[in-house]
């Protein structure tokens, strides 16, 4: 698989539906100031990418805010099944935690076939973290922090994605989907 054509695609996600559709409020800023870290994992069996999750957490914590915010951790080779992702986002919150990095980094992650517990698999809300490839997204806390001064509005975000992404309806999603999967402008 091309690296970057899976960065490629990535990017294409972040503009047409995190931003494109502002699910994420803090997004737009740090994807303009080209703060984001790209990594794509050539790992294939979760001991590989629990390594690489290692050493981007490390990176990750050791470089200054000003020079890189976040790291998506992408994986186009491992976790491919969405409970697989699912049961390895615990040994991935132990490692935070065993780097000492609990309250300083924060793990999200997002997954093409992400589902909320109790929802069923077509549901629109699974959408806000829906992504063109299995993705551990690695957020500074203090990012948030800066950013987001009321954790009421923080705590309203959720909801209003659902309204956003329920208005918008799943035809319109999955075309938007498309789009960022075919490398294409996405629909208006």
């Amino acid at each position: 698989m091309n690296r970057q054509a899976v960065i490629d695609a990535t990017q294409r996600w972040i503009e047409t539906m995190v931003i494109g559709l502002n699910l994420c409020p803090f997004a737009q800023r740090v994807f303009q100031a080209g703060k984001i870290r790209y990594v794509v994992s050539a790992a294939t069996s979760e001991k590989a990418l629990l390594m690489d999750l290692t050493r981007e957490l490390q990176a990750l914590a050791a470089v200054p805010i000003s020079a890189v915010e976040t790291t998506l951790l992408i994986h186009p080779h491992v976790l491919n099944e969405f409970l697989d992702f699912n049961d390895f986002l615990d040994p991935a919150e132990n490692r935070l935690a065993a780097l000492g990095l609990e309250g300083v980094i924060q793990l999200a992650g997002f997954h093409p076939a992400y589902q909320f517990a109790g929802t069923e698999p077509d549901a629109v809300e699974n959408y806000t973290n829906r992504s063109p490839y299995p993705t551990l997204h690695l957020l500074r806390e203090e990012s948030i922090s800066n950013i987001a001064a009321d954790p009421d509005e923080l705590l309203a975000i959720p909801e209003r994605n659902i309204e956003t992404l329920s208005k918008l309806g799943r035809e319109k999603i999955l075309e938007r989907l498309k789009s960022v999967t075919e490398g294409e402008r996405p629909p208006s």
